[in-house]
């Protein structure tokens, strides 16, 4: 099957799986991101933060809906903090502030939908 011809490439990584996980690193004292699909209609973008590491408060038009891939962080949405780890995901609404930072080392899926 992955040999198909009839199989188009999607996004930058193709039409063979992938282990989410791994499709991105940690780097010491850093924020690193990847688009791994980018449309029109939304993007989803795997995240790696060191510990301490984080994004400030900011807003985004479009809800958000984060997957914890791996460790731990903590997300405050409209002034109220969530702590979220591996396994659980969270929705940002649009237009509410929202901010992050991780608690140790810890991996997102960022998927945000236009419409």
């Amino acid at each position: 099957m992955k040999n198909d011809p009839k199989l188009k490439a999607v996004g930058k990584l193709g039409v063979t799986p992938h282990g989410v996980v791994e499709l991105i690193d940690y780097q010491a004292d850093a924020v690193v991101s990847r688009v791994i699909l980018k449309a029109k209609t939304g993007t989803v973008t795997v995240f790696a933060f060191d510990e301490g590491q984080g994004l400030s408060e900011h807003t985004a038009p479009f809800d958000a809906l984060i997957q914890v891939l791996d460790g731990e962080a903590e997300i405050t949405i409209a002034g109220k903090a969530h702590p979220v780890r591996a396994g659980e995901v969270i929705m940002m609404p649009a237009n509410k502030p929202h901010a992050l930072k991780a608690v140790g080392r810890f991996k997102m899926m960022l998927v945000m939908i236009r419409s």
